[in-house]
């Protein structure tokens, strides 16, 4: 089976997922705007049987999700790279995390780090309000819920995005994760009708965030300037947001989404530091450690606790709303995460998703939702817990005034919550243009434009009409076809990565040779090879004069045994040999241009020709999974026959495996 599909519209807008995905956006909108009441009724109905009927498999699916990609860390495909072999990351190591941590978490962060480990606080599932106990359970479950799970949804969605595209070349959309399922059928309507799904799903989720922070950024400014919290201050702030996003998302992911999201990253550490240094300092470290004890110690309790034998409604309106939650974020940060994520390999991949944001994350939860019990618990400012429990939006800004400087903190969260608002809405807009598509990043601007606006109108039409509940209770409804379509997808990962291990088994049986295979070689001719670095037009010469025959005559001897041989001069000249449904073998050649070494010096006869004195060039070898890392610059034409052979005598060994 051939993983690599092209598409020559790749760059063109996919009007059928457009228009479709549009059309929905709008009836669904004119449905819970016109009638608010009830699709909130409706929506909280299929919500409520979801519950009551579906909530072990919501456990189940995450708990399996979970340790699958914990396995995959720790697994021999830890070592594959999102991308050809020879591929380096798109990003640093700072950029990346701080996009993926932006995207991912940094909202809900500002809105629930303080709210929620109260509010756990003060209605434990299991432990009595107003004990230590209460504040240990309090911050296990915020623990759970914000932790290595949440992270896990996004990281398997994400990493099965970035293999079949990077690694496949298949159009970096949601539907390319059933490829090894359902083949060609993913340029079909089955594949169509993924990415619609994975549309609507995506602007209603983060037009429904938009929506539900306004009224934070609201609060913000009514304690900073006096400001009026209501509908129409809300919708100005949100216009403002939305002008802010699109700026961002018609300058692109490498200027706007990646430069407001490290002056994002700069200022959560700030406030982080600042409520460290003057919060109750040594008692936050020692909280933070056994946090994370008791949250380690019972995560395997926690992940399949269902209170099966304790009849509450706890994990209906906790666990299963966040795990529902997550899954319903996961097409939108999954994507960009893997748009972003180019380069690395699984293990470094899983590592970064999962856990440094996983400690950052729990780190913020014990500053901000430890600091928070200690003023309700031990100081007594019960006002605290009251504020969360009638209106959450300004639980950080009443926890603030507890501290001094309080003006400056305040500006600094609001400041932050409105960049996150942005990223999140301008990494929507491109994640939703990318599925409309064919998975193209470098489209029209007006694309970019039609979705960032288009989120901000549907957030602000919902405010307005109060039909933000239920466009909320309908994205975690809309969890469970996901959730299923994403095992199917784990599923058809599995298979790849299968078939990727045989073939990385059969590049084992033999080692590459070198020049000196001819016998005719002599020692000195090696040693020039090896310390010359010969510039580009020499390096095409010796394609066109060595390479070139010796494909030739390999092209011509298989094809004397009948078999289909293609050659190429696209990216590099290129001896393709067909075998039908089966992975066809590629050995390509390729002039790659380095940095020369210090040692050589001005008057090197290779210095003197090149056309840059900086640089020189490798005749590299390239197969179909990436490049190879080896040159094959002076070898004569039969060591490049040898090694010819010796590749594609691997790549039978492979289908050999395979089968």
């Amino acid at each position: 089976m051939s993983l690599s599909t092209s598409l020559s519209d790749k760059s063109q807008l996919n009007k059928k997922v457009f228009v479709s995905a549009s059309a929905i956006i709008i009836a669904l909108l004119l449905y819970t705007a016109a009638l608010p009441k009830q699709a909130q009724a409706l929506f909280t109905v299929i919500q409520a049987s979801i519950v009551d009927n579906g909530s072990w498999f919501y456990v189940l699916t995450v708990a399996f999700i979970f340790f699958f990609v914990v396995f995959l860390g720790f697994s021999r495909y830890g070592e594959i790279r999102l991308g050809p072999d020879h591929a380096t990351p798109d990003y640093s190591l700072v950029t990346w995390l701080s996009m993926l941590f932006a995207a991912g978490m940094g909202i809900g962060l500002m809105f629930f780090g303080v709210a929620e480990p109260l509010m756990h606080y003060l209605s434990p599932p299991t432990a009595e309000t107003g004990t230590v106990a209460a504040v240990q359970e309090a911050m296990k479950m915020t623990f759970f819920h914000w932790g290595l799970h949440a992270w896990a949804i996004y990281a398997i969605v994400a990493l099965v995005l970035a293999y079949f595209s990077y690694r496949h070349n298949l159009p970096l959309t949601l539907r390319s994760a059933l490829y090894p399922l359902i083949g060609e059928r993913i340029y079909q309507w089955p594949g169509h009708l993924v990415d619609i799904f994975a549309v609507v799903s995506t602007v209603f989720g983060v037009a429904t965030s938009l929506g539900l922070g306004a009224s934070q950024v609201n609060a913000g400014f009514s304690y900073l300037f006096g400001i009026d919290v209501s509908t129409s201050n809300q919708i100005i702030i949100m216009c403002g947001i939305t002008a802010l996003a699109v700026v961002s998302v018609a300058t692109g992911l490498d200027k706007g989404i990646r430069r407001l999201s490290e002056a994002n990253m700069i200022l959560a550490v700030s406030l982080l530091v600042l409520i460290f240094v003057l919060g109750p300092t040594v008692f936050l470290l020692q909280a933070y450690l056994q946090n994370i004890g008791d949250y380690l110690a019972d995560i395997v309790h926690n992940t399949f606790n269902l209170f099966a034998y304790k009849k509450t409604d706890w994990i209906g309106g906790w666990t299963i709303f966040y795990w529902g939650w997550w899954l319903a974020w996961a097409p939108f940060v999954g994507l960009f995460i893997a748009r972003i994520s180019r380069g690395r390999t699984i293990r470094e991949f899983i590592l970064g998703v999962m856990l440094i944001p996983t400690v950052f994350t729990l780190l913020w939860m014990t500053i901000f939702g430890n600091s928070a019990i200690d003023l309700v618990y031990n100081q007594g400012v019960v006002e605290l817990g009251e504020m969360v429990s009638q209106n959450s939006s300004v639980a950080l800004f009443v926890f603030l005034e507890n501290f001094p400087l309080t003006t400056l903190l305040s500006f600094f969260s609001v400041l932050m919550i409105v960049i996150f608002f942005v990223t999140s809405c301008d990494s929507g807009a491109m994640v939703v243009d990318m599925l409309c598509s064919h998975g193209s990043n470098d489209t029209p601007l007006w694309q970019r434009i039609y979705w960032a606006v288009g989120i901000g109108v549907v957030a602000a039409i919902l405010l307005l009409a109060g039909g933000l509940n239920a466009l909320q209770t309908m994205t975690i409804a809309s969890a469970l076809p996901f959730a299923i379509v994403l095992l199917l997808a784990i599923v058809g990962l599995i298979k790849a990565l299968r078939v990727e291990a045989f073939k990385q088994e059969s590049q084992l049986i033999a080692a590459i040779p070198h020049a000196s295979s001819e016998s005719n070689d002599s020692w000195q001719m090696r040693l020039k090879n090896i310390v010359d670095f010969p510039n580009k037009a020499n390096v095409n010469k010796f394609i066109n004069q060595t390479v070139v025959p010796a494909f030739d005559l390999v092209a011509k001897e298989l094809q004397e045994s009948q078999i289909n041989v293609e050659l190429t001069n696209k990216d590099g000249l290129s001896l393709i040999v067909a075998h039908g449904e089966e992975q066809e073998f590629v050995y390509r050649v390729l002039a790659r241009k380095y940095s020369q070494p210090d040692f050589i010096t001005e008057t090197a006869e290779t210095s003197e020709a090149a056309e840059d004195e900086q640089s020189y060039y490798r005749a590299e070898v390239h197969l179909g999974e990436g490049g190879q890392d080896y040159d094959i610059m002076g070898w004569s034409k039969t060591a490049v026959i040898n090694n010819i052979i010796d590749q594609y005598h691997k790549h039978l060994h492979f289908l050999h495996l395979l089968r």
